[in-house]
């Protein structure tokens, strides 16, 4: 497997002489005896193990089995994977790395969980599962021993430690020792979770869940040696059809937006000094490290006779916009860049080579998990059970039903989100709300059907709706137009059904939208 860990880092370690992942557990025996006190209960082998493959800011238009794809995308192991079993086409996972990874943990929406709020795993551990994670946290504290039975965390948080993305990462080694990665970290991340899975094979009577969050493919967009220069002789992007402003149907911080200015001499895109055509073909040159583990971490699972009992999921934290909009970033209510490839592979169960379009969020998947290993949630999820989904997803029963996403910066949970309306109503000042150095709002956002609505949690401000399947782009913002008035508020009524559904008290603070006719 290679030299993992960098030497010298632990008198306990010692590379050379043992396996990577064995000497890991060997340290923790060593130097954590609590974390492994209580052994948790056995279950029934009937139960699945759950493998959640979580990337970052992978947007759909990096997997080639996706019609967004540029046509010189190329992901053979996750086409594979998508061959084999479920695609979504409208994945709402998250807005954002750090909500988006607090509503996988709390199984909440953003507006509800707040840092107190238990993570689901460590009920999994109560009920027999053996937990464990490998990667990019990003949300709250670890919590490692009360959540995971094994875990190799990269703290994000830690000063220096945000931008090491790819190179010269450490990883938290079950709350104890913190180690050094010698490898590029997308590779590291994938030989640890195939370690992980040769030693819970030597377990077949316990189930497990494991959470793999590679840290790739945000900035800075670092590929593997072995894939630099991949694209560069690839024909230029498509570029998208607003990628210049002005775009005068749209809110207020949107008009004008523009990070992608064209070069005076030649109108193309640029992105910093290089263009954006060379950012995005970078982008997707780091993709190639992630497919490579994907098909190794499948291989390990037939290998080890897992596969037949092992739900995968793939999927990333949320998407990210590549010019459209006039956006470089994920955030924003918008499909381009909110859709996260979603794909589910459970031999005999998931019928193979299927889609849905249905639309999902994040938080149903962690209801799902739930559903598929038949253990009762200890708190009131957000999510829907997509069981039914899953395994006939031929179902018309799902074609109408809504789905809720949402954004509120850095305000978590009800109690907070209350004050600051109150203290805007009072003040004036709607700051808080204000989420991005590019002017984005705090957002609530509904889908049903064809239909997509946005409301912004600002003062006297647009809101949005669209018809995804005559405007598949969102270039045409219909709640400026006077005969989809009664359209738009069937919609706005319709988010605040579903957010009653979790008995929300901030509704009635809410400002309402300005009137555009």
């Amino acid at each position: 497997m290679g030299n993992i860990w960098k030497q010298g880092t632990n008198p306990h370690f010692h590379p050379h002489t043992m396996n990577p992942f064995r000497s890991i557990l060997f340290l923790l025996f060593v130097t954590s005896p609590i974390a492994f006190a209580s052994k948790p209960l056995v279950v029934s082998p009937s139960k699945p193990n759950i493998l959640y493959i979580f990337t970052d800011d992978q947007s759909i238009r990096t997997i080639s089995c996706y019609s967004e794809a540029q046509p010189w995308i190329q992901t053979p192991n996750i086409d594979a994977l998508a061959e084999k079993g479920l695609r979504f086409r409208y994945s709402y996972t998250g807005a954002k790395c750090v909500p988006s990874r607090g509503n996988a943990l709390t199984g909440m929406l953003q507006y509800r969980y707040d840092r107190e709020t238990p993570y689901w795993p460590s009920h999994f551990r109560s009920q027999g599962y053996y937990t464990g994670m490998i990667g990019k946290w990003h949300w709250n504290v670890p919590r490692y021993k009360e959540t995971w039975d094994w875990s190799a965390v990269w703290e994000h948080h830690l000063p220096g430690n945000g931008k090491n993305y790819y190179w010269d990462q450490s990883l938290r080694i079950n709350g104890e020792a913190l180690l050094p990665l010698e490898q590029y970290s997308t590779d590291a991340y994938t030989d640890l979770t195939i370690e992980f899975l040769k030693e819970r094979a030597a377990e077949p009577d316990q189930p497990w869940y494991f959470w793999l969050c590679y840290g790739a493919v945000h900035g800075p967009y670092t590929p593997a040696d072995r894939h630099i220069g991949k694209l560069e002789d690839a024909p230029e992007m498509t570029y998208p059809k607003d990628i210049f402003p002005p775009r005068p149907d749209k809110p207020e911080h949107m008009v004008n937006l523009s990070t992608n200015p064209p070069h005076p001499e030649t109108g193309i895109p640029m992105k910093g000094d290089g263009t954006l055509d060379d950012a995005v073909k970078m982008y997707h040159e780091a993709v190639m490290a992630i497919d490579e583990g994907v098909g190794r971490i499948m291989k390990a699972l037939e290998a080890n006779g897992q596969l037949e009992n092992t739900v995968v999921v793939f999927t990333s934290d949320q998407g990210y916009a590549w010019g459209q909009h006039g956006f470089n970033l994920k955030i924003a209510p918008y499909d381009a860049n909110l859709l996260a490839p979603l794909i589910v592979h459970w031999p005999g169960k998931v019928p193979v080579n299927t889609r849905s379009s249905v639309p999902v969020n994040g938080v149903d998947l962690i209801r799902t998990f739930h559903s598929l290993a038949a253990i009762k949630p200890a708190a009131n999820l957000d999510g829907r059970d997509l069981t039914e989904l899953f395994l006939h997803p031929e179902s018309r029963s799902w074609d109408d039903r809504p789905v809720l996403q949402t954004y509120t910066g850095n305000i978590y949970g009800e109690t907070q989100m209350i004050e600051e309306l109150k203290q805007a109503h009072k003040t004036g000042n709607w700051s808080k709300f204000n989420t991005h150095k590019t002017g984005i709002k705090a957002w609530l956002m509904v889908r049903q059907g064809k239909y997509k609505y946005i409301r912004y949690i600002y003062k006297d401000y647009l809101d949005e709706l669209y018809d995804l399947e005559a405007d598949p782009e969102e270039l045409h913002n219909l709640a400026v137009r006077s005969e989809y008035h009664d359209t738009k508020l069937e919609m706005r009524a319709l988010l605040s059904k579903e957010l009653k559904k979790n008995r929300v008290k901030f509704l009635p603070l809410l400002p309402e939208p300005i009137q555009p006719y």
